[in-house]
């Protein structure tokens, strides 16, 4: 049971990383891009070929990733949500479809709908011991990466003077406007962050399920929605509690219920949650004024 647990902290910490870029772009831009678990299998991809095929050791290729994800993130935005900025919702959700399939179809053209077998980058570190059960080195850094990010997301926000515009433009963008605030460099901002974190998401996720393909983000991409849902989109804590149980949901399901049942038996929790609290378990309920 303790190793179930641990095992779920890691996958929940994977899903809480990806959910916090998910609930950054809809917190500041009230939009939800979907193309963004597209972005994780990017990064994957990058620091993939960065060790396998040039020899780079783990930590520039995933640099590399980072810096490759986060350009990406900001041309998306740029040429994809940018024009669409005061458009509706369902058009903007059609276009992060479409750019996912875009993503997804890029990938097979460029890297071939073979699956690759990711390196693991731990392969000189030795698993640690706790009574009977051993713990990977990805576990550990995934779980203290997941830490580090939220801790340091929610010190941006709340103190920086880059993260009080970000709060401000997600409160009302033309208030935010009149007050000297670029709402344009915000929103750009918050997608390069989110698209950050996708590739080091993409790479944890990779190293400790190490299977690569140009679907591979689509079902984690889904998930850590899922997840930033659960634990109230909008709020950082919020998207790390909810990548965390769901983490613990879908591996103690898969471990003492099914295998082929674990995915329908996460959603159904969430729609419970969902019934119970509309606006997930941190999230808070707004009142709009019309």
């Amino acid at each position: 049971m303790l190793g179930n647990l641990i095992n779920g902290i890691s996958l929940g910490s994977i899903y809480a990383i990806i959910a916090l870029g998910y609930t950054m772009v809809y917190g500041i831009a009230k939009m939800l891009n979907f193309a963004h678990g597209d972005v994780i299998m990017v990064g994957a991809y990058i620091a993939f070929y960065s060790i396998s095929s040039f020899g780079m050791p783990a930590l520039p290729a995933l640099l590399l990733s980072i810096v490759v994800c986060t350009v990406l993130g900001i041309g998306i935005e740029k040429l994809a949500y940018k024009p669409l900025r005061n458009a509706t919702s369902l058009a903007v959700l059609i276009t992060a479809i479409g750019v996912s399939y875009f993503l997804q179809n890029a990938a097979l053209l460029l890297w071939t709908s073979n699956t690759k077998v990711f390196p693991n980058i731990f392969a000189n570190v030795g698993a640690i011991k706790l009574g009977s059960v051993q713990i990977a080195p990805v576990t550990l850094v995934t779980v203290f990466a997941n830490i580090v990010i939220m801790l340091v997301l929610t010190l941006f926000t709340g103190k920086t003077k880059m993260g009080k515009a970000m709060r401000a433009v997600s409160e009302d963008k033309g208030a935010a406007t009149l007050m000297g605030i670029n709402v344009d460099r915000t929103i750009s901002l918050t997608f390069a962050i989110g698209s950050g974190l996708a590739a080091i998401a993409g790479v944890l996720l990779c190293t400790a399920y190490p299977t690569l393909m140009p679907t591979t983000g689509s079902m984690p991409g889904i998930k850590a929605f899922t997840a930033a849902v659960f634990g109230g989109i909008g709020s950082i804590p919020g998207a790390m509690l909810g990548g965390i149980l769901l983490g613990v949901i879908e591996i103690f399901a898969k471990a003492y219920i099914s295998t082929q049942l674990s995915d329908a038996i996460v959603f159904a929790v969430l729609i419970i949650v969902l019934i119970v609290k509309p606006s997930g378990l941190l999230g808070r309920k707004v009142n709009e004024k019309v």
